[in-house]
C-alpha cells in the first residue's frame, strides 16, 4: 500500500472478512527476521476463540498478553534511544530492549523452523526470563511459579 498505509480501503476491509490483519515491516525485513511480522500491529479476531481451556495450555492468553506488553515497552525503549542515546538508558530500559531484540530473533523469525504450542510457549517464558519477575503483571503468580525457568531471574535494576 502506498506508504504502508494500513487504513487503505483493500487492507482495512480485507480485515474484516478474515478476522485478522498481519502487517509486514520492512524494518525486520531489513534484519532479517523471517517472517517480517509486525506483531504491534497485526491483530486476530479468532484467537480468542482458539486458545484456552481444552485448546491450548493454561498459560497461553496471559503469556500472551504479557509478551505483547513488554515487547511495546521495547519498542518504545527503542524509539528513546534514537533520542536520547542508549547510554541515557536505565538499567530496566535496557533489559526491554534486549528482550525486543531477543523476541524478534527466536519468537518472531521463525526460518524454516517448527515447532509446536507447547514448545513456542516454552520458548516465550525463556525469553521473559530477561525481565525481573516485578514486571510481569499480566500473568498471574501462580503461572509465573509454574512455567517460569527458575535461573530466569536477572539481577534487579541497580543491583
Amino acid at each position: 500500500m502506498p506508504d504502508d498505509d494500513i487504513t487503505h480501503p483493500i487492507p482495512d476491509l480485507t480485515g474484516y472478512i478474515t478476522e485478522g490483519q498481519i502487517v509486514l515491516s520492512r524494518q525486520l525485513h531489513r534484519r532479517g527476521v523471517f517472517p517480517p511480522i509486525d506483531v504491534l500491529r497485526s491483530l486476530s479476531r479468532l484467537m480468542n476463540n482458539g486458545i484456552g481451556k481444552d485448546r491450548t495450555r493454561e498459560d497461553h492468553r496471559e503469556l500472551s498478553n504479557q509478551l505483547y506488553s513488554s515487547y511495546a515497552k521495547g519498542q518504545e525503549t527503542r524509539r528513546l534511544v534514537a533520542i536520547v542515546g542508549e547510554d541515557a538508558l536505565s538499567d530496566l530500559d535496557r533489559m526491554y530492549l534486549r528482550f525486543a531484540e531477543e523476541f524478534e530473533r527466536a519468537l518472531v523469525h521463525q526460518g524454516a523452523e517448527e515447532r509446536s504450542m507447547e514448545e513456542t510457549l516454552d520458548l516465550g517464558w525463556k525469553i521473559l526470563g530477561g525481565i525481573p519477575e516485578a514486571e510481569l503483571r499480566r500473568i498471574r503468580r501462580e503461572l509465573i511459579q509454574k512455567y517460569r525457568p527458575k535461573a530466569a531471574e536477572p539481577a534487579p535494576p541497580g543491583a
